[in-house]
């Protein structure tokens, strides 16, 4: 079935079942790799993507859910003025070690800052606590969260 599908504000048409997980159609029919596998049951948040500015876990998500609603992927977020910031933010406090898992942290701090621009301590726990990262860059990830606060308002 032919499916079309926002993805950074480019339109994509693909042929996919309805019920394959959007994670598949990225990686596998569009050759977006930068959005990872990690479990496959929504419980890592290495899949993360933003669905209308929301994050999701595309590793459980049908793509005949979503078709003509706003995706954006790792790919695209640095193109959001919060993603951009972020990102920046990630690079200046050195998050990354393995980086496995960074492409889903990344896009679920740049929602929260979207939604919550100047999170306290409460606010990033909550919002990242469905992202695991095996290195345990934690306390790097939150000072570039902070970070990433911190420049919006400027």
């Amino acid at each position: 079935m032919t499916i079309m599908l926002t993805i950074n504000s480019e339109q994509k048409s693909v042929d996919a079942p309805d019920d394959m997980p959007l994670l598949w159609v990225l990686r596998d029919l569009l050759g977006m790799t930068g959005t990872k596998f990690g479990c496959g049951i929504a419980q890592c948040g290495a899949c993360t993507v933003h669905v209308d500015g929301k994050p999701l876990r595309s590793c459980v998500l049908p793509v005949g859910s979503i078709a003509g609603r706003p995706i954006t992927t790792i790919e695209g977020i640095g193109a959001t003025p919060v993603g951009a910031k972020v990102q920046k933010a990630w690079l200046e406090s050195e998050v990354v070690q393995c980086g496995y898992c960074q492409s889903g942290q990344i896009m679920s701090a740049a929602a929260l800052l979207a939604a919550t621009p100047r999170p306290d301590d409460s606010d990033i726990d909550a919002a990242m606590s469905g992202n695991i990262c095996r290195c345990g860059t934690y306390v790097r990830i939150r000072e570039a969260i902070k970070q990433a606060a911190s420049e919006r308002q400027s």
